[in-house]
């Protein structure tokens, strides 16, 4: 069955989570720069305008609300990538704290999806997230990127070891392509789950 395309509306950019307007429930996008965050979320709307997509890892710098067109009360958050970025000292330092403080103190956070690049697999980056994120009870998901730069002979190898470098189980990340649309309709079908 297809799911159909998030219909989101860009609300605001925000440095921390005082600037957000308060909403019933929201789900986060999280994971290292250039994993293709913005592609994903883009895919999702089906559209190419919504998410700023940049080959220049590190574009999105602040927390980028969306909330769905028929339910304002619902969201949908982009946080900045992080890892390598080519952006101010000064604003990449204030990363951690602005993305943390979303992260433990959002009250309407209902689910982060961690966003792992499948093609090369979690990073010690994306492992020390994924560390964090348990250590703080902050429920999760991953969701692995690129299926299609993934070799048709290496797919199942990489499925269980990425899964493996997460400490999960094979069936409980979710692969994805935004460019071919693989796996996005069941993305878009957990998010909704997550969001009424």
């Amino acid at each position: 069955m297809t799911a159909s395309p998030l219909r989101l509306k860009f609300v605001t950019s925000a440095a921390r989570i005082s600037q957000l307007p308060e909403l019933d429930a929201e789900v986060a996008f999280v994971g290292r720069s250039n994993v293709g965050k913005s592609s994903l979320i883009n895919a999702l709307a089906n559209t190419k305008q919504l998410a700023r997509v940049s080959n220049t890892p590190g574009r999105t710098q602040l927390i980028n609300l969306f909330t769905l067109a028929a339910n304002d009360g619902a969201g949908l958050v982009d946080l900045p990538g992080y890892g390598y970025a080519k952006v101010p000292g000064r604003v990449r330092k204030d990363w951690p704290e602005m993305i943390e403080g979303y992260l433990l103190e959002r009250e309407s956070l209902v689910q982060v999806f961690v966003l792992v690049d499948g093609e090369i697999g979690p990073t010690p980056l994306d492992q020390q997230m994924l560390h964090w994120l348990r250590a703080n009870e902050v429920p999760h998901t991953v969701v692995a990127t690129k299926w299609d730069k993934v070799k048709s002979a290496k797919r199942s190898t990489r499925r269980k070891d990425l899964a493996a470098g997460c400490d999960l189980e094979t069936g409980d990340v979710v692969w994805v392509s935004a460019p071919k649309n693989h796996g996005i309709d069941d993305l878009r079908s957990l998010v909704l789950g997550h969001l009424n």
